[in-house]
C-alpha cells in the first residue's frame, strides 16, 4: 500500500510563483507515489486573518482552483477544507491537554511569525498553540510521511513528540511518528529581495497577467554593482538570475555568460524573464480559467474530499476517545 501523505496551505491570499516551485509542483508528484491528503488550512489562516475574515471564503476557492490548474487531480488525491471536518478541533484539543508549554515557547517558528506578520496581532492562544493543531491535522489521518523543507523541520519533530508522548501515556502505539519527506524547495526571495510573501507584496501571482508580470519583474533587484551596459555583472547576487535559475534553466548558462560579458543589459534581462514567466503560466491560467466557467465544480470537488476525509479522520477520533474512556 502507498504511505499516507499530509500537507496543506492557508487561504491568506492569492497564490504566487512561490507556492509552485515551493509546494505544487512537488504535490503533482507526490500525488502519483503516495496516498496524499491536501488541505486548505482555514483555522490556521483565521489565527492571522480573525480581524478581517471577509477574503476567507473567496481564498479558498481561488487556492483550490489554483491547485487544480497546476495539476492536482481529486481522482488521485483528496483535496479538502480543514474547518468542514470538525475532527480537526477534536484532536487539537486532546493533544492540547497533553502538550507542555514549553514546546510551544521554543518553537522556532512562533517568533520568526511574529516578526513577519507584525502589522497584525497575533498574540493570542490559538496562535500559540498552531503547533498543536498542526501535529492534529497530521496524526488525524496517521500521516507516515510529510513532506517539509529544512526549515520546517523543528515543526514535524513537534509533531513526533506530540504523538510520542500521547502513546507513551496511553500505552498504546496509535500515532505514527511521521517522518519528513525533505523536498529541495526553490531558493527564491521576493521581488524586492525579502523573504517572498503576501504580507510584503513582493509576489508574483499565478493569476496575474502578462502586463502585471512584465510590470513586476521590471521592479526586480539586479547586481548594485551593475551601473552601466558595459559593467560586467555578477548572477550570484542578482535576483533576476535566480529565478532563471528555477523557471527557465534551460536558459541558465546562456544568461549567465551575457550577465558576466556585458553582453546584455538588465532592462533586456528582465524583459525576457517577464517573457518566459508568462509562457511558465500559460497553461496554468488557461485551466483556471476554464474550471472558473463552471461555479458548481469546486464546490463538489471540495464537498466530495471533505467526505473522504472524514471517513479517515472520525475513525481516529473514535480510536482516541476510547483510549481516553469517553462516552461514545
Amino acid at each position: 500500500m502507498k504511505k499516507r501523505i499530509l500537507s496543506g496551505m492557508r487561504p491568506t491570499g492569492r497564490l504566487h510563483i512561490g507556492h509552485l516551485a515551493g509546494a505544487l509542483d512537488n504535490w503533482v508528484k507526490l500525488q502519483d507515489e503516495f496516498n496524499c491528503f491536501f488541505m486548505v488550512a482555514d483555522w490556521h489562516a483565521l489565527m492571522s486573518e480573525y480581524e478581517n475574515p471577509k477574503e476567507l471564503k473567496k481564498n479558498i476557492l481561488d487556492n483550490v482552483c489554483d491547485w487544480l490548474s497546476c495539476g492536482l487531480d481529486p481522482e488521485k488525491a483528496v483535496i479538502f477544507v480543514q474547518s468542514h471536518v470538525s475532527e480537526h478541533l477534536d484532536l487539537a484539543m486532546i493533544f492540547s491537554c497533553i502538550t507542555p508549554l514549553g514546546w510551544l515557547e521554543r518553537c522556532p517558528t512562533y517568533k520568526e511569525q511574529i516578526k513577519e506578520l507584525k502589522g497584525k496581532d497575533i498574540n493570542n492562544y490559538a496562535f500559540l498553540g498552531y503547533p498543536v493543531l498542526q501535529a492534529a491535522d497530521i496524526l488525524l489521518y496517521k500521516a507516515e510521511v510529510v513532506p517539509v523543507g529544512k526549515d520546517q523541520l523543528p515543526h514535524l519533530e513537534l509533531t513526533r513528540e506530540i504523538a510520542r508522548r500521547f502513546n507513551n501515556i496511553y500505552k498504546k502505539e496509535l500515532f505514527p511518528e511521521p517522518k519528513a519527506l525533505l523536498t529541495e524547495s526553490a531558493k527564491l526571495t521576493g521581488l524586492d529581495g525579502r523573504k517572498m510573501s503576501k504580507s510584503y507584496d513582493n509576489t508574483i501571482n499565478l493569476s496575474d497577467s502578462e502586463s502585471e508580470v512584465e510590470k513586476k519583474v521590471m521592479q526586480m533587484i539586479t547586481d548594485p554593482k551593475r551601473i552601466k551596459l558595459s559593467d560586467a555583472g555578477n548572477p550570484d547576487v542578482c535576483n533576476v538570475f535566480s529565478y532563471y535559475n528555477v523557471f527557465c534553466p534551460e536558459r541558465e548558462q546562456e544568461v549567465k555568460d551575457r550577465c558576466i560579458n556585458a553582453k546584455v543589459g538588465c532592462t533586456k534581462c528582465k524583459k525576457q524573464l517577464a517573457s518566459c514567466l508568462s509562457d511558465k503560466l500559460a497553461p496554468i491560467q488557461k485551466t483556471r480559467k476554464r474550471i472558473l466557467q463552471d461555479k458548481s465544480y469546486l464546490d463538489k470537488i471540495l464537498k466530495a474530499g471533505s467526505v473522504k476525509a472524514k471517513e479517515s479522520a472520525s475513525s481516529t477520533v473514535k480510536q482516541t476517545k476510547e483510549l481516553l474512556h469517553f462516552y461514545v
